[in-house]
């Protein structure tokens, strides 16, 4: 388990943040490819801020639907974990961010998929987050995430392990 901020002056310097591992029928996850990043590590799964006294679930049904086009009805919440997962910047990205958080707190969700892979408009809601997506084992995300977020995306697959057996 990685060491987490547990105060409310620990948590109130990290960015909150609503993120979504979508499984399909199979038991594979949605990952998408970040908008014109290269490198090795351009995957993620669907995640992003949370605005001022709204709920988590909200927030992440709303960036469900900003980042991918999937509306709330075209998923089933299947569980949640109650409680913080964050990570810090690291010094670059610290260094490009207008506000000053550390880093991000997240609250993540697992959701089923109900549709089809044609539901998916990635530029639904400008800015455009993904150029592409492609469903991915559970197991195998967290390799693919950028370094600094793989803690958070490992802890994360380890909670949501049984949903990827449909």
């Amino acid at each position: 388990m990685i060491e987490q901020p547990t105060t409310q002056a620990e948590l109130a310097a990290y960015r909150p943040n609503a993120g979504i591992v979508l499984f399909n029928r199979e038991g594979l996850t949605w990952i998408g490819k970040r908008f014109q990043e290269t490198g090795p590590w351009v995957w993620q799964w669907p995640q992003g801020g949370m605005d001022a006294g709204e709920d988590p679930q909200e927030a992440a049904l709303r960036e469900l639907y900003e980042e991918t086009g999937i509306r709330a009805d075209q998923v089933q919440v299947l569980a949640s974990i109650d409680h913080w997962l964050a990570y810090d910047f690291p010094p670059d990205i610290l260094a490009r961010r207008k506000k000053n958080w550390k880093g991000q707190r997240q609250r993540w969700f697992a959701m089923r998929f109900l549709g089809s892979d044609a539901d998916f408009d990635l530029k639904a809601v400008p800015p455009q987050e993904f150029e592409t997506f492609r469903w991915a084992p559970l197991n195998e995300v967290p390799g693919l995430i950028i370094p600094w977020k793989r803690p958070v995306y490992e802890e994360v697959a380890k909670a949501f392990a049984p949903f990827a057996n449909p």
